[in-house]
């Protein structure tokens, strides 16, 4: 099942944006499709699931904001050519999820601002770059005020003659001690692709817990040669490999089917390379 016939299937109208209330119906997941400009504002203590999914080529802007206490997953899922901004607002003691998938060429820049105490900041991602494309994921999280936290892992892949790159950017401000933030960036780079990362801190504070780390690196030759000696041609050995490599961030999906989507989606990607 595709993104778009998943949400056929639903009969899921595009939400439009606007103020999340306790008038809201948040049992289902809100759905943007193929947005332009869109903007939403979750008022305080609301608990809520969001997808914005890109089935068609767009150029958007995304602006959420979170009031004191509003626990959100956001789920994106990029399967058009897409140049995408994406701002979050974060109020005190809120709590953001999100899941991206980079699934065609696109460009989706992040910026997180975590506004009041107690805010948690969870970002997961990917990006699944073949052929030509060129996939970019930029994430900037910055940390205004004390005692928040946040954790991203972000992995990639790219194979053909396409192009990835993750440019990431931690921001501690003067003041805002007890920061506790973590990024981590994946990598595997096949055939003649590139890939890009470029992770930074940026800390003004000192009384902080921060780290990042970066890795590319290429197909494990050890595994390949253990599961053709067990009589798995190389095609099917190679999507194992890659499909086994980014499990760990589709597992952080909180919203079936979407998350077996995004894995059939991964798997008929590299089934073509």
């Amino acid at each position: 099942m595709t993104i778009a016939e998943y949400i056929a299937s639903e009969a899921i109208e595009s939400f439009k944006g606007g103020v999340v209330d306790s008038s809201t119906d948040t049992s289902h997941p809100l759905v943007v499709l193929n947005p332009k400009s869109f903007k939403m504002e979750l008022q305080q203590g609301i608990k809520a699931q969001l997808v914005i999914a890109c089935t068609s080529s767009v150029t958007a802007s995304v602006e959420v904001s979170l009031a004191e206490g509003v626990v959100l997953d956001i789920v994106e899922l990029y399967a058009a050519d897409s140049i995408v901004k994406v701002t979050v607002h974060q109020a005190e003691s809120s709590a953001l999820s999100t899941f991206s998938a980079l699934l065609s060429s696109s460009h989706v820049s992040y910026t997180h601002a975590l506004e009041g105490r107690g805010a948690t900041n969870r970002f997961n991602a990917l990006f699944v770059a073949t052929g030509a494309e060129h996939q970019t994921i930029e994430l900037n999280t910055r940390h205004l005020v004390p005692d928040c936290s946040s954790n991203s892992l972000i992995k990639g892949i790219a194979a053909g003659r396409a192009t990835g790159e993750f440019r990431g950017l931690v921001y501690v401000a003067p003041d805002a001690q007890r920061t506790d933030a973590q990024q981590q960036n994946r990598n595997i780079q096949l055939d003649n692709a590139q890939i890009v990362a470029l992770p930074q801190l940026e800390i003004y504070a000192d009384d902080v817990r921060c780290s990042h780390g970066s890795t590319v690196g290429y197909e494990d030759a050890e595994v390949l040669y253990y599961m053709r000696q067990r009589g798995i041609d190389a095609a099917t050995a190679r999507r194992l490999q890659v499909e086994g490599f980014v499990q760990e961030v589709v597992m952080r999906c909180n919203m079936e089917p979407l998350c077996g989507i995004v894995r059939e989606a991964v798997s008929d990607k590299m089934s073509q390379i």
